[in-house]
């Protein structure tokens, strides 16, 4: 909702990352609300029928997962599986200028190695030609059954750890919600005023290229926030059996069923809804329109935007044999200059990149550098070889970045290729078959 507001009130498009796994439930019902969800599921109605069949497919056999899905609005980021939520934002703000990706990395998954390496990334957002990334690390205390690391830390040690990493971290905090809600929309102004001007000032004619410090938000608010405080005697609120299903038994105990009623009217609905289960016409306009919406936006759904490649004649790069066993050639050699020409040829559409882990020279892949860089954000030295503000070419040390990278980039209606080692490619198995199902 906070996004929402900045959406109307800057007339942004904004694309929503949710990372955290059991976060899906805040996409489906704010997509629901702003009538996105409807207009691709009709038999999910604005109205009573439409609420009932709503809740009654969430999470159950033949209807959708509790995670974001392909099948979500506005969706491109999978959340079964932890990691991958801020990667997957850079690559979709890569080449996209006017984009912002509000990122949600929940704290949990800040507790893995891909997401803690994908802080990383802003050493590779060139904030002239490339969108903006909004990480939101949700603290909220818990995982499944123990507390998360970044929640315990105290502020001046989490402050200093992301201004390491090149962030401005701004912190939310508190338990009471409606202060929390205008500290949240303060906050949220904040950051959108500072990523208006790092790029109005990256978009000028002076600037001298060097990386800015990007503002970040920490949240940190109760886990199972505005649920029952107790159940049985035992802590729920702000505490890890608030995970999954605080009230567990509200089919066959009375008592139990009493304070899921209890806590579901706490929400007093009928200040939401009409006689009918619709959305009070004041509220549902409180939500951006059209393509605006959150899951209606192109960006979430790449096929829209995409556009195809233009290809050279790869019968140009064939090998002149002119009698057998005298021509020595490479394959991947061949590959590198035939992608060096798909690089020449798509320069201005800025809709091609190429990502591998410091291997595109030692994979036979650079002839690519007669027409582009690596792109670099950090220190350039003058006896550096191919780095650059501006470049096609991406490498980090991490197979997981380069194939989150290029899975955001892809989503979001773009083209590219990862190389990396057979040996290695097995690292990213799972990741791979996770965006064949977001593509899906």
């Amino acid at each position: 909702m906070h996004l929402n507001r900045v959406i109307k009130e800057r007339d942004t498009d904004v694309l929503y990352i949710c990372g955290p796994g059991h976060g899906g439930p805040a996409m489906v019902a704010n997509t629901y609300l702003e009538g996105s969800y409807s207009e691709i599921y009709p038999e999910i109605s604005q109205d009573e029928s439409g609420l009932r069949k709503l809740f009654r497919q969430f999470s159950f056999p033949g209807g959708i997962p509790s995670h974001v899905a392909p099948e979500t609005p506005g969706s491109i980021h999978e959340g079964g599986e932890l990691g991958y939520a801020l990667v997957h934002a850079f690559g979709a703000a890569f080449d996209n200028p006017d984009l912002i990706v509000a990122c949600v990395v929940g704290d949990g998954e800040a507790e893995t190695g891909p997401l803690a390496a994908a802080w990383h990334s802003n050493k590779f957002l060139n904030p002239k030609v490339d969108g903006a990334v909004l990480p939101i690390l949700h603290l909220n205390g818990y995982k499944i059954a123990n507390p998360t690391l970044l929640a315990r830390m105290p502020n001046a040690e989490l402050r200093d750890l992301f201004r390491g990493y090149g962030y401005e971290p701004l912190f939310v905090e508190g338990q009471d919600p409606v202060p929390m809600h205008r500290a949240m929309a303060d906050t949220l102004d904040r950051a959108m005023d500072s990523i208006r001007e790092i790029q109005l000032q990256a978009r000028a004619e002076d600037w001298s290229g060097e990386r800015p410090r990007w503002p970040m938000i920490v949240l940190r608010s109760p886990k199972g926030w505005t649920g029952p405080k107790e159940v049985d005697g035992k802590k729920v609120e702000d505490f890890w059996r608030s995970h999954q299903v605080p009230v567990s038994n509200a089919r066959g105990d009375a008592a139990h069923r009493q304070i899921l009623e209890d806590w579901l009217r706490s929400y007093r609905p009928q200040e939401l809804f009409d006689g009918d289960g619709r959305l009070l016409p004041e509220l549902a306009l409180l939500a951006p329109d059209g393509d605006k919406r959150m899951g209606a936006l192109p960006h979430a759904n790449g096929g829209v935007l995409k556009k195809d490649l233009v290809l050279p004649d790869w019968k140009s790069l064939a090998v002149d044999v002119h009698r057998p066993g005298e021509t020595i050639a490479e394959a991947t050699r061949l590959m590198g200059a035939y992608l060096r020409e798909v690089l020449r040829l798509n320069a201005e559409a800025r809709n091609f990149r190429l990502m591998g882990p410091d291997e595109t020279a030692s994979n036979r892949l650079d002839a690519v550098f007669e027409v582009t860089d690596r792109v670099w954000m950090e220190t350039i030295e003058p006896y550096d070889v191919h780095l650059a503000r501006e470049g096609r070419v991406m490498e980090i040390l991490s197979e997981h970045l380069c194939q989150g990278w290029l899975e955001g980039y892809l989503l979001t209606g773009r083209h590219g290729l990862f190389s990396c080692y057979e040996a290695f490619i097995h690292i990213v198995d799972s990741m791979v078959n996770l965006s064949n199902g977001i593509q899906s």
